[in-house]
């Protein structure tokens, strides 16, 4: 039986032309002896096949999961990150409100832009690359998989330090600035009204980075966190400048600025002015090319290969309107890397309608959760429709990770390119391709998911699919015990 799946799979994958191979998934039988799951069987769908294909998904009941499993999967390590950091400064800005806490009275610029700064650390591409980087490189694979389940949740999360650092600093600003005017007599009227624009600019682009505004008014969001940001952090060095150099006793200015080397908010601004610089200085205008295969999806080639888990930002302006893709790449030495535009919103639509011959990227890419991969024996990656753009790299790059890929009529909405990276690079074995058109519906994806952990021997799955499904996968992982981590959505 095994010669004849083998031959089998060879002639399905000698020609990528046939179209996309689904897999038939049953419940496999067990070889008692070897106490092992006998490889699955790949099976080509031809255009005769489709016909008895079911219309319709079988119905089936959703089985409701605890609300443990519920809670903990809301309680992620992005919000206790949050829990943590806003309460450690909620702590300190009561004592320091109500008078016991004098180090944060004297330094209140420090405690300001010390978060601003932490916050915007975590979102840095280089210091993410950085933090990657040493963890995949120290920890890969000798280590416990306790440890190493917890350094890729760590990783993935850092947002949450963001948010939790970033909040902290506009509700320490607005004391810094209440205490300003309680004591007006002897601040002078510059510092009170830069502390007052500083206030506004830096609340507006925290306000504006919200779940809700950020997800449904995209551009909204990118305009008013970037520009009214970059604004904040000119009125941020006003505020300091001039608090720092004005003695309210003497009512003199000491412009001289000796002084403002020893104050600690420079320090902290200089590093805050830093980190915001830094990805821009890296940004570049690239010749690309764009294969339209479907009306659906647009398919945007660049220049040079990546490591995988990476993903890029990309623009038709140099500072306007960037959205972010998971980058494919057949390893760092390819000539090429990819990304897969799903039409969504405008900027993808005019990536279809008007398809750019140059777009502007950030040459330095950052790390997603596919990064840490490295960290693993062997692993599971599981995507739904576009979510292969970020999730194909990890199993054309690595013999030990299995693809699971769920979608709509594959081979024609996604195009040859997509469809030969994966028949040329990922063995039958280690992949199941679930063409819903062709099959009549979504399918059992737990059922699959399970057999294909166990059989794989894997030790962690990595999820890319829309909120309904990235939620219906993570709690039922849970709930069967199986280490797993998926898109994540900052509240």
């Amino acid at each position: 039986m095994a010669s004849d799946l083998k031959i089998q799979t060879e002639k399905v994958y000698d020609d990528p032309e046939k179209g996309t191979v689904d897999a038939i998934v049953p419940s496999y039988p067990r070889d008692e002896k070897l106490r092992e799951v006998v490889p699955p069987q790949y099976l080509e769908v031809k255009k005769s096949d489709t016909k008895d294909a079911p219309k319709k998904p079988m119905p089936k009941l959703k089985k409701k999961v605890s609300n443990w499993i519920r809670f903990k999967l809301w309680f992620n390590t992005y919000r206790k990150f949050f829990c943590f950091t806003f309460g450690l400064n909620m702590i300190g800005l009561g004592l320091a409100a109500s008078g016991h806490f004098p180090y944060a009275i004297r330094q209140s610029g420090a405690m300001v832009v010390g978060n601003l700064n932490f916050a915007i650390l975590m979102r840095n591409e280089i210091f993410g690359r950085i933090l990657y980087w040493i963890v995949n490189t120290a920890f890969a694979k000798w280590t416990p998989l306790w440890w190493r389940l917890g350094c890729t949740s760590v990783l993935q999360h850092l947002g949450g330090i963001h948010s939790g650092c970033a909040l902290s600093g506009v509700l320490w600003l607005l004391l810094k600035v209440v205490n300003a005017f309680r004591s007006h007599q002897l601040q002078h009227d510059a510092v009170l009204v830069m502390g007052v624009v500083t206030n506004f600019a830096v609340m507006i682009s925290a306000l504006s980075a919200f779940p809700w505004v950020r997800n449904t008014h995209h551009n909204v969001f990118e305009r008013h966190h970037r520009f009214v940001g970059w604004m904040g952090l000119l009125s941020t060095w006003a505020f300091v400048i001039l608090g720092d150099c004005y003695n309210g006793v003497t009512k003199t200015w000491d412009l001289s600025g000796v002084d403002l080397i020893h104050h600690q908010d420079v320090w902290f601004t200089i590093g805050m002015t830093v980190f915001i610089a830094l990805p821009w200085i890296c940004v570049r205008e690239v010749p690309v090319d764009i294969e339209l295969p479907s009306p659906k999806v647009a398919i945007v080639r660049f220049e040079r290969g990546m490591q995988q888990g990476l993903l890029g930002r990309i623009s038709r302006s140099s500072i306007m309107e960037y959205h972010a893709f998971g980058i494919i790449s057949e390893g760092k030495h390819a000539k090429y890397h990819y990304m897969i535009a799903g039409v969504q919103g405008d900027f993808t639509k005019s990536l279809v309608n008007d398809p750019p011959r140059t777009l502007w990227t950030r040459q330095v890419k950052f790390a997603g959760v596919s990064n840490t991969s490295t960290l693993y024996k062997r692993g599971i990656r599981i995507c739904t429709g576009t979510g292969i753009g970020a999730a194909l790299s990890t199993c054309l790059q690595s013999p030990n990770w299995y693809l699971i890929w769920i979608g709509s009529d594959q081979e024609k909405t996604f195009g040859p390119t997509i469809s030969g990276l994966i028949h040329r690079h990922i063995e039958p074995e280690r992949l199941v391709l679930w063409d819903s058109k062709k099959r009549g519906g979504r399918p059992d994806t737990m059922k699959i998911l399970k057999e294909a952990y166990h059989f794989w021997r894997a030790e962690v799955v990595f999820i890319t699919s829309n909120y309904i499904g990235n939620t219906e996968i993570m709690e039922g992982c849970k709930e069967a015990g199986i280490p797993v981590f998926g898109t994540l959505w900052d509240f």
